[in-house]
């Protein structure tokens, strides 16, 4: 069965040119409405033009689809409430939010200034959290909502040069496993794309012949099935080059100890066993670490006694 969305409207941020654009594209030849969202600032931010928006917006309208530009800066509230509401009274609803605007300005800690940190992560994680804010009450009082964030193996993994990137990118993690939670009962699924792929944000990162390989639409496919009617819900997606992955938050079984080796030397002294992976799980919220730690220290108890 081919997924559609028909009768669904979109937003894709920075969608102007690489990811977004491909994601847009992808939408819209699928039935979606899709409003192309790209503030069109260079790439540390600055500046800001609608041309990128409306080229993509054409090539929508010249292959048959339905879409509108916007140039609203995801960094303002205000401008991404105004986006909302522009696509909301056009087309009656926001249906999907895929958040992928971003910037760069990467240097080693030692040399990043305050300011560089601060809009970055005032892009990245404060920009995403006022799109998924701007579109949330409207997805809970229709009783249906996709969002997919975007994180970065820069976050998840770590990259020379990048803890602004990446700090930003890690909070995505947290915000979707929140509101994936707080969406369930109305029917709103929050999932994460971690991309590998050429676009501007990584031209100047990797070789010639690795970005060849990496165009920006092997990445959308991911995109379009969490961004689908049956989409998994708290996913994190790796995506690159044809490859396909879900990445997962592990703990360690680990190991309960008594209060009288409550120390430093007991958990080095133990260290191996406390980090053994074997029977590593991926927990389902955080009262389930609670739950596992309670009953860890109830087993210790009873075999003691």
């Amino acid at each position: 069965m081919s997924i559609r969305y028909d009768g669904r409207v979109a937003i894709v941020t920075g969608a102007g040119n690489g990811l977004g654009r491909a994601h847009a594209l992808g939408l819209a030849s699928r039935g979606a409405k899709v409003v192309v969202n790209d503030f069109g600032g260079a790439r540390d931010g600055t500046g800001g033009s609608l041309t990128a928006a409306e080229t993509v917006v054409e090539e929508i309208r010249s292959a048959g689809g339905i879409a509108m530009a916007d140039g609203a800066d995801v960094s303002n509230f205000e401008q991404v409430q105004a986006m909302v509401a522009k696509a909301t009274s056009e087309w009656g609803s926001v249906d999907l939010m895929c958040a992928n605007a971003g910037i760069l300005r990467d240097k080693s800690f030692a040399k990043m200034e305050l300011a560089d940190f601060a809009k970055v992560l005032d892009v990245h994680l404060t920009g995403t959290f006022y799109c998924c804010k701007a579109v949330w009450e409207g997805m809970r009082a229709r009783n249906y909502g996709r969002i997919v964030l975007t994180t970065s193996s820069s976050g998840l993994y770590g990259n020379f040069g990048q803890a602004n990137y990446g700090a930003a990118k890690t909070g995505m993690i947290g915000l979707m496993n929140v509101l994936a939670e707080e969406g369930r009962k109305t029917d709103i699924r929050v999932n994460t794309i971690s991309p590998t792929a050429a676009t501007r944000m990584t031209e100047e990162l990797l070789p010639p012949d690795a970005l060849a390989m990496m165009k920006p639409e092997a990445i959308t496919p991911a995109v379009l099935f969490l961004l689908s009617e049956n989409a998994p819900t708290r996913t994190i997606m790796g995506a690159g080059s044809g490859s396909f992955a879900v990445i997962r938050l592990l703990e360690s079984e680990g190991v309960n100890f008594a209060e009288a080796d409550w120390s430093p030397d007991t958990i080095a002294a133990h260290f191996a066993e406390i980090s053994d992976m074997a029977k590593a799980r991926a927990l389902e919220g955080a009262f389930h670490q609670t739950q596992k730690y309670i009953a860890q220290a109830q087993a210790r108890i009873k075999a003691n006694r």
